[in-house]
């Protein structure tokens, strides 16, 4: 299959050879025709199969298509994502083909001088990327208008609802006259999207691209057990395994991304961070210096992450197990992009086994576990006890009673201990998990 065979039109099948895109990926092929008759979408696929593409081109080629009245150029076609990246990201691929077919392309995110994206949208624009908070503040102060948009996107469409949009993204939908065309995207389908579909999009197609395996064949996952104050230890050995390849770091706050940061700096790793807290330009600086090389390393929170498309990272290591199991799936979905081969490996402390557990059942499998054996020893017990005799002058009687055993093949991992009792009282107090 190639692009021809999707009516596309010759100018952008030009920009399309020019840029060395020659097949399209299974979601384009199914997506584009759909999209070119003028239907409502649920596209479903995992992160990295050319999504942005899929509605890009036939977007691009509608408007094309279309006659303009007059000079002046209304916004007719509006892209909602979640993150500043991302914006930039596809506002860079739509502006690959927009000198060949006389389009316009602007983009609003916030964290950005306004100014700029002010005179951008007076000099008129046919396609508009936004970020839900700079477009709603762009529509409160009269600079933008959307009561001439034909088709809408919402693009990564569960994490938009993940970060709290979904009242913003609700007021955009009602200000969108109908008739439209609206196309929904996401690598997952929360209740929420669920919900929202129903009441925005009429007789949606609904295309589902591998969701039998959420995350990519590529990747090869693997969960490394370890105390959470032996997790730097940890990560500092994978990452001289991967010494100078691209390697994406997940924390879960942006204080923990710094401090990780300086961590491994101190450690002389070349390093970035990027989260919510940097400027755009100090995020912008990041990815750049990520893409080229020359700080291979990348620590990334969820929210930061998105727009990070990157086609060589080698891995991608969650130095915090997400809360959200579905921020899993878009986290590894860094690496492996458009049918290459990655590494996703999670380090988890015994408090964040709620977490993976809840991945696993979002994933329908158990993760392959390895790492850090955390069975205790009998010198470990026996240290132990000695310890709390010492400071309560009473032995610690350690259970046998696993917490957690996975499997015949697995070793437990986790015991629980029983706290010292004081028959006095006839109290005991609170269980405690133990590890050396």
């Amino acid at each position: 299959m190639s692009f021809s065979k999707l009516n596309i039109i010759s100018p952008i099948l030009k920009s399309l050879e020019r840029g060395g895109y020659k097949t399209p990926t299974l979601i384009q092929d199914k997506a584009i025709p759909i999209i070119l008759s003028g239907k409502d979408i649920i596209g479903l696929s995992q992160t990295g199969t050319g999504k942005t593409a899929a509605f890009t081109l036939p977007i691009l080629q509608l408007l094309t298509m279309e006659n303009r009245e007059t000079k002046f150029r209304p916004i007719r076609a509006l892209i909602l994502v979640p993150t500043r990246e991302l914006a930039l990201q596809i506002e860079k691929y739509i502006k690959t083909f927009t000198t060949d077919v006389n389009l316009r392309c602007a983009c609003v995110v916030g964290g950005m001088p306004i100014f700029k994206q002010r005179k951008a949208i007076r000099r008129g624009a046919d396609l508009l990327v936004a970020t839900p908070g700079r477009l709603e503040d762009m529509i409160r102060q009269k600079d933008i208008e959307i009561d001439r948009v034909q088709t809408i996107v919402l693009d990564e469409a569960d994490r938009m609802l993940d970060i709290g949009f979904l009242p913003a993204i609700n007021r955009i939908l009602s200000m969108v006259p109908k008739p439209r065309q609206t196309l929904f995207f996401s690598a997952t389908m929360p209740a929420d999207l669920k919900g929202l579909c129903s009441r925005n999009l009429v007789d949606p197609v609904e295309i589902v691209i591998g969701r039998q395996k959420v995350v990519a064949d590529g990747i090869d996952e693997k969960v490394l057990f370890a105390e959470q104050k032996d997790k730097l230890l940890e990560l500092t050995k994978l990452l001289k395994n991967f010494q100078n390849k691209k390697v994406i770091v997940f924390a879960r706050t942006k204080a923990s991304s710094d401090r990780l940061a300086k961590s491994l700096i101190k450690a002389d790793f070349r390093v970035d961070a990027i989260h919510g807290n940097k400027s755009q330009n100090q995020r912008q600086r990041a990815l750049e210096n990520f893409k080229r090389g020359s700080n291979p390393i990348l620590i990334a929170t969820d929210i930061a992450s998105r727009g990070i498309d990157v086609p060589d990272i080698t891995a991608v290591v969650n130095f915090d197990v997400p809360e959200v199991p579905e921020n899993y799936v878009h986290r590894v979905g860094r690496t492996a992009r458009a049918g290459a081969k990655g590494n996703a490996i999670t380090l988890c402390s015994p408090s964040e086994m709620k977490y993976l557990k809840a991945i696993d059942k979002l994933l329908n499998k158990t993760l392959s576990h390895g790492g850090p054996d955390l069975l205790p020893s009998k010198e470990n017990k026996r240290s132990r006890a000695k310890k709390v005799k010492k400071k309560t002058g009473q032995p610690r009687r350690l259970s046998s009673k696993p917490i957690i055993n996975k499997g015949p093949d697995e070793k437990k991992l986790f015991y629980k201990s029983k706290g010292p009792t004081n028959k006095k009282l006839g109290k005991s107090k609170p269980n405690k998990v133990t590890t050396n």
